[in-house]
Parts: structure tokens; C-alpha cells; sequence
């Protein structure tokens, strides 16, 4: 059975130890059960998959109507948590959270919290939501943000044009951060 543990830096953030059960043949894995999350009543919307080269970080994003739960199906991240809602108790905290290879772990991302991950080795990343895409649910902060100084462990990823853009925290507009 998959254990699941609160992260002990932000709330309601959850991780999941995945058990894998194998023979010869190979192994097989649970990778998600809606009853992990009773404290959100959602239904799988979409299902996303990131391949990315290593170097590549991408992020930090952040949504008002969307929860994401990440699992890596090959290769290594290291995913970057910002908590950007300000009545949490845990309100800027981050984290860092290795998922893959030698760490088969599912990653439970509420609304609010800032999510991105940096590749260690060429991966590919699938992602199930709540919500259909849509664009102006999709916000960012910057990765490099010294507030928040999310731990990366880089200093010169990979960034698409739009995650180099996004702006550090302070310049963030209030309507545009999470209530």
C-alpha cells in the first residue's frame, strides 16, 4: 500500500510513496488514487505529459482553479514548491521534493502553491489536473525569486521564453497572487 505524508514545510501539500511490485517480468505500480485526496472532492480533468532534457527547469507556476499531482515516469527531477497564499501558515515557505528513479514518489499540489522542476536527466513527467487548460489560470513567479530562494541546486537552466519573463514576487500585482 502507497503511504502519503503531509509535507512538514507546506500545507496541504502531499507526498506519496509508491509502492512498486515486481518479478521477473518487470513491476507494476499504483501511481494515483482519487481516495488519497478526500480533502479535495475533484475529478481528473486532463492528463498532461512534460519531456524535458536535463537542464531544463521549468516553472515556478501557480493556479487559482487547479490542483496537479505530478508523477515521474522516467529519468529524475528535483520539483520547487513556493507556498504564494498569504492565510496559510506556511505562507513563502518552499521546498524541494526528488522524484524518480530511486525516489517513486507522487506529488500532490494544491491551488495556490508554486510548482517547477528543474531536470536532473532527461525526463518525462506526467501530471493529472483538475481543470482544462486555460491560459489565464496559468501564473507565474520567477524561478529565481531571491524571496522565496527556492534551492534548485542551477544557476543557468533551460527556461522557455515565457518562464524567463515571469516577475519575482514583489512585483506581482495583488489581484494576480492567490487569496
Amino acid at each position: 500500500m502507497s503511504q502519503i505524508q503531509e509535507s512538514t514545510l507546506i500545507k496541504d501539500v502531499q507526498i506519496v510513496t509508491l509502492k512498486p511490485y515486481g518479478d521477473e517480468r518487470g513491476r507494476f505500480m499504483e501511481t494515483f488514487r482519487k481516495e488519497w485526496f478526500p480533502q479535495r472532492s475533484w475529478e481528473i480533468m486532463q492528463t498532461n505529459r512534460s519531456d524535458s532534457k536535463a537542464g531544463v527547469l521549468r516553472g515556478l507556476h501557480y493556479h487559482f482553479h487547479q490542483v496537479d499531482y505530478w508523477y515521474v515516469v522516467a529519468g529524475k527531477i528535483r520539483a520547487g514548491l513556493a507556498d504564494l497564499r498569504p492565510n496559510s501558515p506556511t505562507y513563502r515557505a518552499v521546498q524541494t521534493v526528488e522524484m524518480g528513479e530511486e525516489n517513486q514518489v507522487g506529488l500532490f499540489i494544491p491551488v495556490g502553491v508554486a510548482h517547477g522542476f528543474v531536470a536532473l536527466t532527461q525526463v518525462t513527467l506526467t501530471y493529472l489536473v483538475d481543470n482544462y487548460y486555460n491560459g489565464a489560470d496559468e501564473l507565474g513567479v520567477a524561478w529565481n525569486d531571491p524571496t522565496l530562494a527556492v534551492p534548485w541546486g542551477v544557476t543557468q537552466p533551460f527556461l522557455s521564453g515565457r518562464d524567463a519573463s515571469n516577475l519575482l514576487l514583489k512585483d506581482i500585482p495583488p489581484d494576480k497572487l492567490p487569496k
